[in-house]
């Protein structure tokens, strides 16, 4: 009957704590409800949303632009430190789960002893003896005020925070390549007309040494030729230095070993006018850049993380209660081990909490509690940043289409105005400096168009950024 009323009483205990245990302290997270626009501005703009969209970088059909993105996504060391991040924070959350478990462990001792001979005969009387001991302990922690779960609550969100974290490296990483391949690009054609022009330039020197010479041109049209030649040559350098540092940003970003970074930097032989310009962008609804945004998802995890440690932190206010059993077995011979004579167990209950910590407690929670608010501040702050991300993106990638229109009839005006310059120059009707400006000024617009072009290219590869394009978010 007693055996009854104490198996009752245990199991009635068990539940309690249960109970217990099922409470966790602190505030519980709610998501963030934004007030969001409809639609942007100059909407119709935008094309549909697909899944080929993921691999946006695809879209410009260029194969260099596709091994190098390739290459960068595998190599690129800050991408590699995101990735170890990922796994740190894996393990803390294996480390949060393995904590709720009971903890299991073994002991065993052996030792050999002379007692004080002054001792009494019952406690060794002076001789020498051995003791022999194997335990086994199983702890366990009740979690009564939910730390532990607060805790799991907590490393997970961190968890999602690194693996969101990555993705918004690796979106930037991709875009960094594709802008700095299209400056490149555009550099490398920049070069190429300048010392095309530099040709010409020679040529027209010479020219009109001849015209001298046949008592055609007088000495100054050649002093302007050379001057002309002069300043077309003053342009390489600049343009030189300009290039070598797009290649060295590149292959740093692509994951370039020390060795290939000292070597000669080639990156293929694409031109700037093969790459082809997507035909839209994919339309992104206001609301649902909330999750296409890595960025804004990292944020909104952190958010939680910080929610939760305002349970981690309350509950430290309160008692724990610790469980221990140990079942095990001394002898004074090893062969006496594990016989019934030598078996010895143990439970026990621990329960502790603090009483007076002046106030350490109190500024956890506080600590806590201002984490969270700052958290909820870089959540809003990613929020309207990335709103703003895609406003100014929408109005660059509109305007540089609109300049490059404009670039194309201006290059065309130039192109007429030279050849007519050039049939007037040869009747006699303008002088050689009139014909110069008209070819100086072709030069310049065609530099000028390389660089539209390049910023057109780098103005869409910037919105594909700002729409959170470039992988899969995780269903919510």
């Amino acid at each position: 009957m007693r055996k009854g009323r104490n198996t009752l009483k245990l199991t009635t205990l068990a539940a309690t704590l249960a109970l217990l245990g099922g409470c966790a302290v602190g505030p519980d997270y709610q998501a963030q409800t934004p007030d969001l626009p409809e639609q942007w501005p100059e909407h119709a703009l935008l094309g549909p949303e697909t899944s080929e969209w993921q691999f946006w970088w695809t879209r410009f059909n260029d194969p260099t632009l596709n091994a190098l993105v390739e290459r960068a996504l595998d190599d690129n060391l800050n991408l590699q430190v995101q990735i170890q991040r990922i796994e740190q924070a894996r393990a803390k959350l294996g480390l949060s789960k393995a904590n709720s478990w009971p903890l299991l462990s073994g002991q065993a001792n052996a030792a050999r002893e002379q007692s004080s001979a002054a001792t009494p005969r019952e406690l060794g009387d002076g001789k020498v003896g051995n003791q022999f001991t194997v335990n086994g302990v199983l702890s366990y922690e009740l979690d009564l005020w939910g730390r532990l779960a607060r805790e799991r609550e907590a490393a997970g969100a961190m968890l999602a925070e690194s693996v969101f974290g990555t993705e918004a490296v690796r979106l930037n990483l991709v875009t960094d390549v594709v802008t700095t391949y299209f400056n490149l690009r555009s550099a490398e054609q920049q070069l190429a007309l300048t010392r095309e022009t530099l040709g010409t330039r020679e040529e027209t020197l010479e020219l009109e040494r001849i015209r001298h010479e046949r008592g055609a041109s007088d000495p100054l049209s050649i002093r302007q030729a050379r001057a002309e030649l002069e300043r077309t040559r003053a342009r390489l350098p600049e343009q030189e230095r300009r290039l070598h540092e797009l290649r060295s940003a590149l292959a740093m970003l692509v994951g370039y070993g020390p060795k290939e970074m000292l070597a000669e930097l080639d990156f293929g032989d694409g031109k700037l006018t093969d790459i082809e310009l997507p035909g839209s962008v994919p339309e992104v609804l206001p609301s649902k850049l909330l999750q296409r945004r890595p960025d804004i998802r990292a944020a909104e995890q952190a958010l939680i993380a910080a929610n939760a440690n305002i349970g981690v932190a309350r509950a430290q206010r309160f008692p724990s209660l610790n469980l221990q059993a140990l079942v095990g077995s001394v002898a004074l011979d090893s062969n006496d081990l594990f016989t019934a004579p030598a078996a010895m167990w143990r439970m026990e209950a621990d329960l502790a909490g603090p009483l007076f910590d002046f106030g350490r407690a109190r500024s956890r929670i506080e600590s806590a509690e201002a984490q969270r608010a700052r958290a909820e501040a870089e959540y809003q702050l990613a929020i309207t940043s990335g709103f703003r991300d895609v406003r100014d993106a929408l109005v660059v990638y509109r305007s540089t289409e609109r300049r490059v229109q404009a670039m194309r009839r201006q290059i065309e005006a130039t192109q007429d105005m030279l050849a007519l310059a050039e049939l007037q120059y040869r009747a006699g009707r303008i002088g050689f400096y009139e014909l110069l400006d008209a070819q100086r000024n072709l030069l310049d617009t065609e530099l000028t168009l390389s660089q539209v072009v390049s910023s057109q290219l780098a103005a869409t590869a910037t919105l594909f950024k700002a729409m959170g394009g470039g992988w899969h978010p995780a269903p919510s």
